[in-house]
């Protein structure tokens, strides 16, 4: 078992064995504001996201292994 899941396995047996409800309390609100700021972008995130979907629409894009090649071709010549 993998520490991220014996640290998961873990804070959930905690969490079944507490009755704390400001401990409870907490946490739940410590959880809500991570998912939250997960999801929140900036007006300049979300207009970048849409400029790059709009270019993968448009085929103005190259593959990632193309572009590490191109990379790797100039920076030799560095």
């Amino acid at each position: 078992m993998d520490m991220t899941t014996q640290l998961k396995n873990s804070l959930i047996s905690k969490i079944k064995d507490s009755n704390d409800m400001n401990f409870l309390k907490a946490l739940k609100t410590i959880l809500d504001s991570s998912e939250q700021s997960l999801y929140q972008l900036s007006p300049e995130q979300n207009n970048s996201i849409t400029k790059g979907r709009e270019e993968i629409k448009s085929g103005d894009c190259i593959e990632n292994d193309h572009l590490i090649s191109e990379m790797k071709e100039w920076l030799t010549k560095k």
